[in-house]
């Protein structure tokens, strides 16, 4: 399977349980979280959607010229789900704020995703 294909797997993936878990807060968690973790739950599932197509742009890029950078990229989008809407999930669910450490550690792989991205396509 080509790098492509794995990220376009890991991208869909990563929509479909986006959608998911934004249609349970909308519908199974709102008369049961307090405000604040509601927001916070929703924070996640936005981030989460956005980052997930961001594998999409990784995986189109890693087609283009089939580079490591762009593999790298889509592989940091897919970690930056699961530490940083992943913490914001079990954060709101459960109530534990000291979750909200981790949450920046899965910004952080954002941050260099798009960045290794925008060198990538800059050095072409």
């Amino acid at each position: 399977m080509s790098d492509r294909a794995r990220l376009v797997r890991l991208g869909s993936l990563a929509m479909a349980l986006g959608v998911a878990l934004g249609a349970f807060g909308a519908h199974g968690l709102k008369s049961t979280l307090a405000p604040d973790l509601l927001a916070i739950y929703e924070t996640g599932v936005r981030y989460h959607l956005v980052h997930g197509l961001g594998v999409f742009v990784a995986a189109w890029l890693a087609g283009e010229d089939q580079t490591r950078a762009a593999r790298l990229a889509g592989v940091l989008f897919i970690i930056g789900i699961l530490v940083f809407s992943g913490s914001l999930y079990l954060l709101a669910l459960t109530g534990v704020r000291a979750l909200g450490a981790i949450t920046p550690i899965g910004g952080v792989a954002w941050i260099a995703a798009w960045t290794i991205l925008a060198l990538r396509v800059r050095m072409r």
